[in-house]
């Protein structure tokens, strides 16, 4: 079933685990995140990224993503993943996405505030709930020198008054992940996280999950994060897959794809607890 994602981050938040956000770039991809979250019987949140738009437009993300969650009996939220700009962000929600994230973590602090506000504004009008970034994530590649890495970590001083600012949903913050791939499995500052989810009572977002490390997300997910995005390892899975299979025709290459995206993706919804939710 279709549903807002504020509804199933409140309650992940609130028993302590962590619910995957898969990004989906096709038909495939999609399906076969919902069939995973349909045979654990748990919630996803269903992620489509508008850097991503050029592979399926945004049009075609939101009927694949409303078609499968529709039809299926676990909830689902569908998502837009780092939104750049108004516009874009408004058609998602008016193509009927039950949730969006602004990504203006790379402007100034009052930027990020005016930009997040004017979102938030429009989107509970239309009954869609909000994420935004404070800090930034970066790259992965280059982690092990964190100087030359243009992840910025979350202060948790700026935490409450965004979050009284901008009457956002939940939070993405930036304690030691990045997107991509790393060369070392990073260094996790939970001593932040901990810091940051006792000053707000919203639900708090992991971007970079991938190749993070298990143990780590493990953590995450028990210790007040209660969304994490995972995109780069089941893309590599599904690679990983059909260069072990050896597939001899483009059908079994598909399935070889789809099979490696459920393995990864099963993998990580026991690793971060996720839970039955009824709604």
């Amino acid at each position: 079933m279709l549903v807002n994602s504020k509804q199933l981050l409140d309650i992940a938040k609130k028993r302590k685990f962590a619910i995957p956000a898969p990004d989906f770039i096709d038909l495939d991809s999609a399906r076969v995140f919902v069939d995973v979250a349909q045979e654990n019987n748990v919630p996803i949140i269903l992620s489509f990224a508008q850097s991503h738009s050029q592979m399926i437009s945004l049009e075609e993300a939101a009927l694949i993503g409303k078609f499968l969650a529709e039809k299926c009996s676990v909830p689902i939220g569908l998502h837009l993943d780092h939104g750049e700009d108004f516009d874009f962000i408004k058609r998602a929600i008016e193509l009927g996405f039950t949730s969006v994230m602004i990504d203006a973590s790379m402007k100034s602090f009052e930027e990020n505030i005016a930009i997040t506000k004017k979102v938030v504004s429009f989107a509970h009008s239309n009954g869609v709930s909000v994420e935004a970034e404070l800090g930034h994530v970066g790259a992965g590649e280059n982690y092990e020198n964190h100087d030359s890495c243009d992840s910025i970590y979350t202060s948790p001083s700026d935490v409450v008054e965004f979050v009284s600012q901008t009457n956002i949903d939940s939070l993405a913050i930036s304690i030691g992940t990045a997107h991509g791939v790393y060369k070392a499995t990073p260094k996790i500052n939970f001593d932040r996280l901990h810091e940051i989810d006792q000053l707000t009572t919203i639900p708090l977002v992991l971007h970079g999950g991938s190749s993070s490390g298990d143990q780590n997300l493990e953590k995450c997910a028990l210790n007040g994060i209660a969304k994490i995005n995972i995109f780069t390892d089941i893309i590599n899975n599904a690679f990983d897959e059909i260069q072990k299979t050896k597939p001899i025709n483009y059908f079994e290459l598909k399935k070889s794809a789809n099979i490696g995206m459920q393995k990864m993706l099963d993998h990580y919804v026991k690793l971060f607890h996720t839970q039955p939710i009824d709604i």
